[in-house]
């Protein structure tokens, strides 16, 4: 008898082991995968079922598999990263040239009402130049890159996207919405910011919020892909070179998603502690989109949008950056001063004073830190274009540039703080100055982190 009871008591302790390896999760998802077989089930024998929904359903049993579904994903940025890249040069030149003619036109109107020197370099060098730069930049990929990404909306490819990523961010402490948030900041952050408002969480809203800066903004582009041309692609041209590029680009979006999920993961262990949510994701039939109405949709309504919005915080920055550079204390202008004292951490995290110098000036806009970096190492009072990009290559590597300072500036544009009006839309939607202060923080701290520790690494072994 006592030997039946050590038994029972045993198997007993053996049947709660295995209850504890299943986790609320796995529990979880079995009932509703339950649920959802009956209600197919029963919904087969009652309701006749569209060709197009059949359709569907062949296409998720792809496009959210758990072998193709990541690497489709992939396959479909990289697709849309090449079309972005290979097909903004052209108009980018023409609105530079455009630019560039109406800037002559400006001033000689300035010379024939014999203005001041100082009035025609705020208004002509500083504003309206720094300006046409950030729209001839600008414009082009959004103009390309906001009409893909509606057509993949549009189409319902994103709902997969989010069904996905909802693992990876549960897994995180996060709420599987968080991937739609976050592919909005693709676009733009400032306007993901505010689409945070469909997690009903406030907790795991807030981690979507914390943590949407790490994924590059249309802002960020130009900076990665001009570095990625310049010095990450030596010995690839035409095609070649832009397929490479494109795969740096993704290689730099990875990154971005690692550390949005692994920030995502610290915070919901410490500052943010609480139980994900949980939400059933029904997944719209595929859909063909209005191919033409969807383009110029996106074109007029978010293109237009984020471009003004850069103007409008690029213009102050740019004649900020001119008087900068044109008042002199001694011999030196106030904006070398800036630099010359910065130099000293900017080597430490492998690049100079010039390039933490543009970062800060541009917070306002993130558009504008390669035209503030080419007008400082130039020592001009104004913001420059140059056209050729080896001439362009040739001022970098002037000033000391290697490929560590390259990569190194793509790392901090990817990881660093998020620019003014998106930290102005983190105080509206949370109302705390106190998170929003974290919301700069956060990245800032990664950002040096990272940075840092690949100088490091990358002068230890003498590969600098």
């Amino acid at each position: 008898m006592e030997s039946q009871s050590v038994l029972n008591h045993n198997s007993l302790k053996a049947i709660l082991a295995e209850v504890n390896e299943v986790s609320n999760e796995d529990i979880r998802d079995e009932i509703v995968s339950d649920i959802y077989t009956k209600s197919k089930s029963l919904c087969k024998k009652v309701v006749s079922q569209q060709p197009a929904m059949y359709r569907s359903d062949k296409l998720d049993e792809i496009f959210t598999s758990r072998i193709w579904g990541f690497p489709i994903m992939l396959i479909l940025l990289g697709t849309v990263f090449y079309i972005t890249i290979a097909g903004a040069n052209v108009p980018s030149d023409m609105l530079a040239n455009l630019f560039g003619y109406l800037e002559g036109k400006l001033t000689f109107l300035f010379e024939a009402m014999h203005a001041p020197e100082w009035l025609h370099g705020v208004l002509v060098l500083g504003l309206f130049r720094g300006t046409g730069w950030v729209i001839s930049v600008m414009l082009p990929p959004m103009a390309i890159f906001f009409p893909m990404f509606a057509l993949l909306e549009n189409y319902g490819y994103l709902p997969r996207v989010a069904f996905n990523m909802d693992r990876l961010f549960k897994r995180a402490g996060g709420h599987g919405k968080q991937s739609l948030t976050m592919a909005m900041g693709f676009g733009c952050n400032a306007a993901a910011i505010m689409s945070t408002r469909i997690i009903e969480s406030p907790r795991e809203r807030m981690l979507a919020i914390l943590t949407n800066n790490f994924v590059p903004c249309n802002g960020r582009w130009p900076t990665l892909i001009l570095l990625a041309s310049l010095f990450m692609v030596t010995g690839f041209s035409g095609a070649a070179g832009t397929f490479v590029t494109a795969a740096i680009l993704i290689g730099f979006v990875m990154l971005g998603v690692v550390v949005t999920l692994s920030v995502s993961w610290v915070l919901s262990k410490t500052a943010l502690k609480g139980v994900p949510t949980h939400y059933t994701l029904e997944l719209p039939p595929f859909r063909r989109p209005k191919f033409w109405n969807t383009i110029l949709r996106a074109s007029l309504d978010k293109a237009w949008y984020v471009l003004k919005r850069a103007v409008v915080v690029a213009a102050p920055a740019s004649i900020l950056t001119w008087v900068l550079a044109n008042i002199y204390v001694g011999d030196t202008s106030i904006l070398m001063h800036f630099i010359n004292f910065l130099d000293p951490f900017g080597q430490a995290l492998g690049m100079d004073g010039f390039i933490m110098a543009a970062f800060i000036l541009g917070l306002p806009a993130n558009e504008i830190v390669i035209p503030i970096l080419i007008m400082a190492y130039l020592s001009q009072g104004a913001m420059l274009e140059i056209e050729d990009l080896s001439k362009l290559k040739q001022v970098f590597i002037d000033q000391g540039w290697t490929w560590l300072t390259a990569l190194n500036m793509m790392l901090f544009s990817l990881l660093h703080f998020p620019c003014g009006t998106t930290l102005v839309n983190i105080y509206k939607e949370t109302k705390s100055p106190k998170w929003t202060f974290m919301s700069f923080l956060i990245p800032t701290v990664i950002a040096i982190g990272v940075t840092w520790l690949t100088a490091t690494v990358a002068r230890a072994f003498g590969w600098v």
